[in-house]
């Protein structure tokens, strides 16, 4: 503990999280912090949440407890009971998750505004970066765009023949089990080899208008093709994801289906179904305003604002 350079890092740490909380301050944000450990989570189909105690049985009296990846469920909840401009800075885990950009634990940045669409929520997603590390404004891209510009198809109206073929004549390492593949699992291979590398190169980027398919908590709408599209924007700088927003979805019914959804897709995958996110649901039900959301990894937005290359670098001992 005595390492000068773990103390500078603990330093530059703190200064970025002052940064970060003065931003949110001056805009008339309000600091929360919502539980770490709940018994309900929102299932998602790439994201393994960590139980506690996972191999006790769950009962009536004592379900299982997991903690969270995200606070979202909790701070939806708060939108719904009348607050209006919020953000946390917390720790979430994900189990399984290692590697450069990658750690089971870690620090996010989370905050939602009502009355914000998906425009307003990228304006103020650039505006933070731009202030954060002094980088040029963001420059807002379609998730069409991006894939035309390195791939050469569309991707809203490509099939997943059209894709795997794509993927193929690019040399492209290809899904092992290519006969049970869906379209979204050719899209994102493509996104992560072809596309992501390329973004943000030369300043902050934000692509927005993902496929329908993949719009998790987003609202759909159509683009200006008339092509239905989830309202749901990444930030990357220099091929890093730093941030991931929603056009947030209000419609209890909708989200419930989607989950539902999404648990069938876990089973068929030989993982557990996850509990439904009932308080949530609830909430939404009796009143979540339109709103903006945007979660972002703070230990890789202080590797980039130090130069390090991975988060292991700077995420402390």
């Amino acid at each position: 503990m005595n390492d000068p350079n773990h103390l500078n890092l603990l330093a530059e740490r703190s200064r970025l999280l002052g940064c970060v909380r003065q931003f949110f301050d001056q805009r008339g944000f309000l600091e929360v912090e919502t539980p770490l450990l709940a018994a309900e989570v929102i299932p998602e189909l790439h994201i393994e949440p960590m139980a506690v105690a996972p191999d006790q049985p769950s009962t009536g009296t004592a379900p299982r407890q997991y903690l969270q990846a995200s606070p979202e469920e909790a701070m939806k909840r708060l939108l719904a009971a009348g607050a209006t401009a919020i953000y946390q800075v917390t720790r979430s885990f994900r189990a399984g998750e290692q590697g450069r950009h990658h750690r089971p634990e870690f620090t996010l940045v989370e905050w939602y505004r009502t009355g914000d669409d998906m425009q307003a929520g990228m304006a103020f997603l650039g505006s933070l970066v731009q202030h954060l590390l002094a980088t040029p404004p963001a420059v807002h891209t379609s998730y069409r765009e991006a894939f035309i510009r390195q791939v050469g198809i569309c991707p809203h109206t490509a099939s997943s023949q059209e894709l795997e073929q794509r993927a193929t004549s690019l040399g492209i390492v290809t899904i092992e089990d290519s006969n049970r593949a869906d379209r979204d699992q050719w899209l994102n291979l493509l996104v992560d080899t072809c596309i992501q590398p390329t973004l943000g190169r030369q300043g902050p980027e934000i692509v927005y208008h993902y496929p329908a398919s993949q719009a998790a908590l987003a609202t759909i709408d159509n683009d200006s093709n008339g092509l239905p599209v989830a309202e749901r924007f990444e930030l990357f700088f220099h091929g890093v994801e730093l941030a991931n927003g929603y056009h947030e979805l209000t419609d209890a019914a909708e989200l419930r289906q989607r989950l539902k959804s999404v648990n069938t897709a876990r089973q068929a995958d030989g993982r557990r179904p996850l509990p439904m996110p009932e308080r949530l649901l609830a909430a939404m039900k009796s009143g979540l305003p339109p709103s903006a959301g945007v979660a972002m990894g703070f230990d890789r937005l202080l590797m980039l604002a130090l130069g390090a290359d991975s988060i292991d670098a700077v995420a402390g001992p």
